[in-house]
């Protein structure tokens, strides 16, 4: 497999899942029908992509197969400039295949896996020691390590996923946490709509209480603090994070150092929605990097909602994520 790297070091890594999004057809469903669309995916990976093709270096952190997906993930980090260093291969499990059903406007919920024969997925025996040997020259560069929670459902995920949090603190090295809740990476049988138990909460609990940065959305929110209300959220944690949460075609809400405000979602055709949140999570941490003082957040979140909304126009997670260019131009269309 091909190994990239970006001539910058990374600013950003991001750590986690990369896995193929097998689109339903609208108001289908991608467990039988026999048209479908695969599109690769996975909420770290994009996230990597899109900061890439934003112009901010960055890296993944995961575990990939040995077989067509993660082949194409590898052209696909090689054409973007993602850095590979820490990407660990596995000869044993095979990458995940998530079924992803869309209704008639392109909302989508993820409904069970594909492409696994019964051992578990490649994702899910990401390498402590692989890792923690890696880790080391990526954490001397980078400024934000990116994750999000799908990795604790997996014991070996979860325990690489301690590792770089722990060496991410001891490195000064911000963390950004996405929450991107999926029940269905818990427990496949799962209710895709249903929230995480007391148990599930208590393993989040030391991200939350690390993260300089939470994203999450509003449901997510009221699960984990109660309330939807950043304001609430931050209140709530000790570190007193920065904090957004997202909640459709609603307005954002958001609390950035003790200041709180919304933001009106743009208004675009929608052809799927997949990966519109995490182009957002690139767009925001793209910004951070820019302006790290957070002197306006308004506008740093208007220009990651573009990210998202961009995404949102066009199908999978990856294609249609935009160049800085592009985002400034969509922005210089609206009021």
């Amino acid at each position: 497999m091909p190994m990239s790297f970006l001539a910058s070091p990374p600013q950003v890594l991001c750590l986690g899942e990369a896995l193929v999004d097998r689109l339903g057809p609208l108001g289908g469903d991608p467990a039988i029908d026999s048209l479908w669309d695969d599109r690769l995916g996975g909420a770290p990976a994009n996230v990597a992509c899109a900061l890439a093709r934003l112009g901010t270096p960055a890296a993944f952190l995961g575990r990939l197969g040995r077989d067509g997906i993660g082949q194409a993930f590898a052209e696909l980090f090689a054409e973007r400039g993602v850095d590979t260093r820490a990407l660990q291969w596995d000869g044993s499990h095979p990458s995940r295949i998530v079924l992803v059903r869309r209704d008639d406007q392109g909302d989508r919920q993820f409904g069970g896996f594909a492409g696994d024969d019964g051992a578990g997925f490649a994702d899910q025996a990401l390498d402590t020691t692989e890792l923690a040997a890696a880790l080391g020259p990526l954490l001397a560069t980078a400024r934000w390590l990116l994750v999000g929670t799908i990795p604790l459902a997996s014991p070996f995920a979860a325990s690489a996923l301690g590792l770089a949090c722990r060496q991410a603190a001891a490195a000064g090295v911000a963390l950004a946490l996405d929450v991107n809740w999926r029940p269905t990476f818990w427990d496949p049988a799962a209710d895709p709509t249903s929230g995480p138990s007391p148990a599930q909460i208590t393993a989040m609990e030391p991200l939350l209480r690390q993260a300089a940065l939470v994203k999450c959305a509003a449901e997510e929110a009221r699960w984990l603090f109660g309330s939807a209300d950043p304001a609430v959220v931050c209140a709530a944690l000790p570190q007193h994070p920065d904090v957004v949460v997202t909640d459709g075609g609603a307005p954002l809400r958001w609390c950035f150092a003790g200041r709180s405000g919304e933001l009106s979602a743009f208004r675009v055709p929608v052809v799927d929605t997949t990966g519109a949140g995490d182009a957002f999570t690139a767009g925001l941490l793209h910004g951070l990097l820019h302006d790290p003082v957070r002197r306006q957040p308004g506008q740093l979140l208007r220009f990651a909602s573009a990210c998202g909304a961009l995404v949102c126009q066009g199908a999978g997670a990856i294609d249609p994520q935009p160049s800085s260019d592009t985002v400034r131009a969509f922005l210089a269309n609206r009021v």
